[in-house]
């Protein structure tokens, strides 16, 4: 709460194709978190690259980094040929995505160096601890999308190393960017912004690949994929002390996690039937058995904020199972298998359910259950919980929710709408 207080959510660009999250709800962020909204067009990033109002020698750097680790990495491109972009017309898109990566940085959280450029208002920043950037679709018609960007940005590394993970929004979807938000200042590890895309049942899966599924996923399973702002730690090459797939907090990745992460990501050239300006979106599957939770905030009319929680896990499938099903949304981007966990709440008594009651196609998903964590947070936010999967003996609210009725959920409610924001 005390980290949030005082920060700002910066929009880059505004609304994007409709979504309601990109209507950025100032009140909201000022009541409820003691944030600021500050805005810039995206227009801004271009006229900071043709006046070169960027770090021109980390930029070497980053080109340089880009080139090892992710240019040659540098996948199949599924566009039809005459649609596919030259070599000379890729490199270029490679350096416009570095040069965009660099400016967003610096317009989130300044950068000293171009005080010494001369370029003393751009060096300040806009004190962003959370952003957006709309992308859709007055900028990707034109210009390579913002993938990489959102990315590298929203990971634990780049080419100067370890650092904190960003949170960068896709489509300027502020109510996601702060539930990544809540997720990275809980964890400190690097958040997935994730569509919602599709439900799986056992059922359809054996229908369409001949194949069942088994494990964690034998009940069926949603499909977390998105073009842009999943952080590449989602990958699952992290390691923990017992060998196991994870996500790391910054302060424990290490150089070799941060190129196992690179290692296994694929850079393939955007769908420019959807992307028209091309650019590069990330592609990997994340490992299975990780254990994750999946948050988003949703803003109700005469309601107010409300925030969801399904805790679950990653899940791993049969390769085949996985080639047939990627290949029915967009095979460019990562794959997330998740599976919730159930209980006798109407919300997770199938998976079909959470998706069924989802608010929104994004969700924030973050390392580990912090389901629990999530919702101690959204008290002292005093944002009510209206759909969670947290056992009841870990869940801790403040003693006086307990005047409001012994009935949790319905208390937490009528305790919010009570007390208020704590900041109006």
């Amino acid at each position: 709460v005390a980290q949030m207080r005082g920060q700002s959510y910066l929009s880059i660009g505004s609304q994007c194709m409709g979504i309601a999250g990109s209507i950025v709800d100032q009140n909201f962020f000022q009541e409820y978190l003691g944030m600021r909204n500050e805005s810039v067009d995206e227009t801004e990033i271009l006229r900071r690259m043709e006046e070169g109002i960027y770090d021109h020698e980390e930029y070497a750097k980053a080109m340089a980094w880009t080139e090892k680790y992710c240019k040659t990495k540098e996948g199949w491109d599924k566009n039809r040929p005459e649609r596919q972009k030259t070599r000379e017309q890729k490199d270029a898109d490679w350096e416009f995505v570095v040069k965009m990566t660099l400016i967003v940085r610096d317009l989130m959280k300044g950068n000293p160096r171009l005080r010494e450029m001369g370029f003393k208002e751009e060096a300040i920043g806009h004190n962003a601890i959370a952003a957006g950037f709309q992308g859709q679709r007055q900028w990707t018609d034109w210009k390579p999308n913002g993938d990489f960007t959102e990315a590298l940005m929203c990971s634990t590394f780049d080419w100067n190393g370890i650092r904190k993970a960003y949170v960068l929004a896709t489509e300027n979807d502020s109510c996601n960017a702060v539930a990544m938000l809540f997720g990275n200042l809980l964890t400190g590890c690097g958040q997935m912004f994730s569509d919602v895309r599709t439900y799986w049942s056992p059922e359809a899966v054996k229908r369409v690949t001949g194949k069942e599924l088994t494990g964690l996923a034998a009940g069926g399973m949603i499909h977390l994929i998105n073009s842009g702002a999943t952080t590449l730690d989602a990958t699952g090459e992290s390691t923990n002390a017992a060998g196991e797939p994870c996500m790391k907090p910054c302060w424990e990745m290490t150089e070799k996690d941060a190129e196992a992460c690179l290692k296994a990501t694929n850079w393939l050239p955007a769908d420019r039937d959807y992307f028209r300006g091309g650019g590069f979106s990330s592609n990997f599957l994340s490992k299975g058995g990780m254990p994750v939770t999946m948050s988003r905030l949703n803003l109700v009319k005469g309601l107010g904020p409300v925030l969801q929680i399904a805790e679950g896990w990653t899940a791993d499938v049969d390769p085949e199972i996985h080639e047939v099903l990627n290949k029915r949304t967009d095979p460019t981007w990562p794959t997330t298998w998740f599976v919730p966990r159930l209980c006798d709440k109407p919300a997770f008594r199938d998976v079909y359910s959470v998706m069924n009651n989802w608010g929104a196609n994004h969700g924030a998903i973050s390392y580990g259950h912090i389901g629990q964590d999530l919702i101690t947070l959204a008290s002292m936010l005093r944002i009510p919980v209206c759909m969670h999967n947290v056992e009841e003996d870990k869940i801790f609210r403040p003693a006086a929710w307990n005047a409001f009725g012994m009935d949790k959920e319905g208390a937490d409610y009528r305790a919010c709408r009570v007390y208020g924001p704590i900041y109006k």
